[in-house]
């Protein structure tokens, strides 16, 4: 195992002996699903469902956080499946819409808030904002609380998110929305919700102490700078970068970078692994 930090076998040797009260904090897309030009399409490795049985008996949780709306990873992720076949004890979270949507193994039941105020003017000047940036064609994802814009189908994806990215941030502004730009997508969506948040809220709810957190994204920032907080006032923290060649972002952020949601995959179960060897 490659540490990306001097701190990183320390960090991960913290959160195996703390994994009873530890929570593993998964994002969904680039992290247990590759990214794939359908967001329809992106279903879980086919590593992910043995991997999140082996982990989850081991940790006080497992949560999926996410900015998928929860039935979406649920059905992609087949968490449905893995939620069945959980021993006992074991505890299966989807956290959808950067925290603002829930879903429980226990329960099976989703929660979810009404749309923020300010979407549907903003869908509704959404199409002449795409063809005045020239991205007419971009693909439009409703998610129910929020809407994304992707551009990865564009013929110049990248520079069209660069037109996209300040017109979209101004509108939203205009309609009291919150934006989110991540790989080749920018979300809008209510503020005053993210990862970090998330993150919080299910530590403590469940009384946890550690916590592990993988990530790909810019979205994944605010989740990543809450574990390094934590960090700071005692608690085992580990930070994973699920790498690639489109955002570089976490990197620096991280102890541990590893290729993809294979990596990340591969990386649990090592965790649970040692984790069992202490028992």
């Amino acid at each position: 195992m490659d540490f990306r930090t001097p701190e990183g076998q320390q960090r991960y040797d913290g959160v195996v002996a703390a994994a009873a009260s530890t929570v593993i904090g998964l994002d969904f897309d680039g992290v247990l699903s590759p990214i794939v030009a359908d967001p329809a399409s992106a279903v879980i490795h086919r590593d992910g469902p043995r991997t999140l049985l082996e982990i989850a008996p081991l940790v006080r949780a497992v949560a999926v956080i996410t900015g998928r709306p929860a039935r979406q990873a649920v059905h992609l992720g087949s968490l449905d499946e893995v939620a069945d076949a959980l021993p006992q004890g074991a505890r299966l979270f989807v956290l959808g819409q950067y925290g603002n949507e829930r879903w429980d193994s226990t329960s099976r039941e989703f929660t979810t808030p009404p749309p923020p105020g300010g979407l549907s003017g903003f869908l509704d000047e959404l199409p002449s904002l795409l063809l005045e940036s020239g991205a007419g064609e971009a693909f439009v994802e409703h998610k129910g609380i929020a809407v994304a814009v992707h551009t990865r189908r564009l013929r110049e994806p990248h520079a069209a998110l660069e037109r996209l990215l300040p017109v979209l941030s101004e509108a939203a502004a205009r309609h009291g929305l919150g934006i989110e730009p991540g790989r080749l997508v920018v979300e809008v969506r209510a503020p005053g919700m993210d990862k970090g948040e998330a993150v919080r809220r299910i530590r403590e709810e469940l009384g946890a102490d550690g916590v592990v957190f993988a990530g790909d994204d810019l979205g994944d920032i605010e989740a990543f700078t809450v574990v390094a907080e934590l960090r700071e006032h005692g608690a085992p923290g580990l930070l994973v970068c699920s790498g690639s060649k489109e955002q570089q972002a976490l990197v620096e952020l991280s102890d541990i970078v590893v290729d993809g949601p294979g990596g990340v995959l591969a990386l649990l179960r090592q965790f649970a692994k040692d984790v069992t060897a202490r028992t």
